[in-house]
């Protein structure tokens, strides 16, 4: 699919290139898409260098969290919840702890550490399957719910918009909370309905109505301020939360006794090593979206959608940041690329670069999460799977759009 997809940017550059030469006269688009391909380039280095040090980071303090107990913990107050959404896979199973600490990598932004995470549950859960080759309601579950991917700290669209240049990175942190909420929550009430599952039940509605009402509170709330608090107010939360998640790992591994400096520094290895094999990927997908742009090919599309939306009588500013809505299901390292290309081609504080980082936030990639989860452990028959998992991307597109005209005007 990823094969298919890059092939289709340099073909389509190539179609567009030859159009605006023969039909426009603009020799010099051919210039302009080789000086794209070495910019892209040196960006995808200067990108890896930030990176590098976030993931080792966090990584870091999440293995204090790890070595603490807190995933153990979080797994214990869990496992009721998962009995009745999970009823296939028993009390203490190994994969409710690893479930439990991909969704906690998730939460906190780290996609790509909890890739190496959700294979093992998936493989865990593989292990609980009668069928080996048709997912099970738990598989698609978690895989749902890894596509939805709910993120209450985007560590990584923090540490992009820092590498653009923005005075205040985590400006989206509240537009992308209710966005992946929306997300998630679709994806969640999808699954129910085809699965069945007992939402209704005391044990479930314990977990989930605290959390429904806290987030419509929090919208009842923010409803309230005008666009320069909600601002203001998303840049003090989403500092304030990620310093005390770092406070909170390190002082809860110094109670538990845990050597917090070796564990950090065991974690930002593994860090690291996540890390470093990124720039391959990197540099593949931004070179060719580079390109894409540089040859008209972006710009002809964008053109068409927006004159759709002018025609319906709707504000046009959104259209910019639907390349990375639109590639988003398909390839993480696109969107990532695509967000980079639009903070740069329309500054990282513009209406679109905010828009298309809340869209990055907001959901995962489908059918890359699908590739990888279920082929990793030989899945053909992915029934509902794909179905819940775009209504949940969609529905995540859809609100982070509104939630951005809510937030900046």
């Amino acid at each position: 699919m990823l094969n298919t997809l890059w092939l289709g940017f340099f073909v389509t550059s190539a179609i567009a290139a030859l159009v605006q030469w023969l039909a426009g006269g603009n020799a010099q688009v051919f210039a302009a898409m080789v000086e794209a391909l070495f910019a892209m380039a040196k960006l995808s280095v200067e990108v890896m260098l930030l990176l590098f040090g976030t993931l080792t980071l966090w990584l870091g303090f999440l293995r204090i969290a790890e070595r603490a107990g807190l995933v153990e913990t979080l797994a214990r107050w869990l496992a009721p919840l998962f009995a009745q959404l999970m009823p296939g896979v028993p009390r203490g199973h190994p994969a409710l702890g690893l479930m439990t600490l991909n969704f906690a990598a998730n939460a906190l932004g780290l996609d790509n550490a909890a890739t190496p995470i959700g294979l093992k549950a998936m493989h865990s859960l593989q292990s609980l399957n009668p069928e080996p080759k048709t997912a099970t309601n738990a598989q698609i579950l978690f895989l749902v719910l890894n596509a939805s991917s709910l993120t209450l700290l985007p560590v990584s669209i923090f540490m992009y918009r820092l590498q653009q240049g923005a005075s205040d990175p985590t400006l989206v942190f509240v537009p992308i909370l209710l966005a992946t909420s929306a997300s998630t929550l679709v994806g969640l009430l999808t699954v129910a309905f085809v699965q069945r599952l007992p939402l209704w039940r005391p044990v479930v509605l314990a977990y989930l109505l605290p959390l429904a009402l806290g987030i419509a509170a929090l919208v009842a709330f923010l409803s309230t301020l005008s666009a320069a608090a909600l601002a203001s107010l998303s840049s003090l939360t989403g500092n304030l939360t990620l310093f005390g998640l770092v406070l909170l790992f390190v002082l809860l591994g110094a109670w538990r006794r845990v050597p917090v400096y070796e564990a950090f520094v065991e974690g930002a290895r593994d860090g690291f090593e996540v890390a470093k094999g990124l720039l391959p990927y990197l540099v593949a997908m931004l070179c060719a979206i580079g390109v894409l742009r540089a040859s008209g090919a972006l710009g002809y599309a964008l053109d068409g959608i927006r004159w759709l939306v002018e025609g319906a009588g709707w504000d046009t500013r959104f259209v910019d940041a639907l390349p990375t809505a639109l590639v988003k299901p398909f390839s993480g390292s696109a969107a990532r690329a695509m967000l980079i290309e639009t903070m740069q081609a329309k500054g990282v504080d513009s209406f679109p670069a905010l828009v298309a980082a809340t869209v990055q936030g907001s959901t995962e990639t489908t059918f890359y999460v699908l590739a990888v989860y279920f082929g990793a452990v030989g899945i053909q028959r992915v029934r509902h799977a794909v179905p819940c998992a775009l209504l949940a991307e969609l529905a995540g597109v859809l609100a982070a759009i509104g939630v951005c005209y809510w937030f900046f005007g």
